[in-house]
């Protein structure tokens, strides 16, 4: 006799998510193979938990890590115009921006972009970027460092600048204002060779702003701390001094020497040096009397009083006696000062 498979069985072999049917008359029994599985949310729940404090705490860490690049300069920052402000100024010519070189720097950055981020550090030196949003610097001002040209360049086409902040050691320096302008020499050093007259008053402003918070500043320790030599210190401090003379009294100025400049210092020197005035001949006056056989002459000159007899040898006692009545005579000449 030919046996037939239960179709429930084939149901389950060919759908096993199919729940299991009782076979008739398998009532009340349960057999090890029809238990219903059940998910165990316990577990699921706290892996779940568990990878989303991870992950939070990835975006965290990566935020903080974003707020130090960019506090240390290695992350860049988008900035406008408006937000920058440039209490130094330029170290260089003041016709700068009528230079060739600026006008092909104007049409590079419009076709090619901005190559260079600018150097600038926070107005406010505590400043720290929001911990949420840390590359969103909307508003907050900054100081400029270095980058004048580019600066004018992007105002000039209407584009946000890319800049990145000066290490966070130079912003809390004591002297800070030294710290800034020694930051703008040395890019102006490495990137573009300055003129001696630029050079020489860049580094004498940087000489005197540093000296004025120092009590001893020698040119030796201070060539040193910007790298240039000791010998240039004091033709910088000379031409930083004169410098508004120099440009009004020569007109080739930024194509000088520095031969050329400590000329044209020596020759300010002597044009400025008061001519020292002929001195007065001294006003000479003399009495001559016939004393006897002898000769006496009583001179004054500039007021000092001398008497000449020839002849006559005096000795110690008689030459008091002559002093006394000299004496006598200058008192009743001259008034007495503590009597009246």
């Amino acid at each position: 006799m030919k046996r037939s498979i239960p179709r429930s069985l084939v149901s389950k072999a060919t759908n096993p998510d199919t729940p299991k049917e009782h076979v008739a008359g398998s009532e009340g029994r349960t057999e090890p193979g029809d238990a219903v599985s059940t998910p165990f949310k316990g577990a699921g729940s706290a892996w779940k938990s568990g990878a989303l404090a991870q992950s939070q705490a990835a975006v965290e860490r990566s935020r903080y890590e974003l707020c130090s690049d960019i506090l240390h300069g290695r992350h860049e920052i988008s900035l406008t115009q408006d937000q920058i402000s440039d209490p130094m100024g330029t170290d260089r010519r003041q016709d700068w921006m009528s230079q060739d070189a600026f006008r092909s720097l104007v049409s590079s950055i419009a076709t090619n972009g901005q190559d260079t981020p600018i150097l600038v550090w926070p107005e406010d030196p505590d400043w720290t970027p929001d911990s949420l949003d840390p590359t969103n610097v909307a508003g907050v001002p900054f100081v400029m460092l270095t980058g004048r040209r580019r600066l004018a360049a992007a105002s000039e086409l209407g584009i946000p600048l890319r800049a990145i902040l000066a290490p966070p050691d130079a912003r809390h320096a004591e002297n800070s204002t030294f710290e800034m302008l020694f930051l703008r020499f040395r890019e102006n050093e490495e990137r573009e060779n300055l003129s001696p007259f630029e050079r020489l008053v860049s580094i004498g402003e940087m000489y005197e702003t540093l000296a004025s918070g120092e009590k001893r500043l020698t040119a030796v320790a201070f060539a040193k701390k910007i790298g240039v030599h000791e010998s240039l210190v004091s033709r910088a401090r000379a031409v930083f001094a004169a410098q508004e003379q120099i440009l009004n009294a020569f007109k080739n100025v930024y194509d000088m020497s520095f031969r050329d400049l400590q000329g044209a210092l020596a020759s300010l020197e002597s044009v400025s040096k008061p001519k020292a005035k002929p001195r007065a001949k001294p006003r000479k006056l003399t009495v001559k009397r016939k004393v006897g056989h002898r000769n006496l002459s009583v001179t004054s000159v500039d007021g000092n009083l001398s008497i000449k007899v020839a002849g006559m040898p005096i000795d110690q006692e008689r030459l008091e006696k002559l002093g006394d009545l000299v004496a006598s005579y200058l008192s009743s000449e001259t008034p007495d000062k503590t009597t009246g």
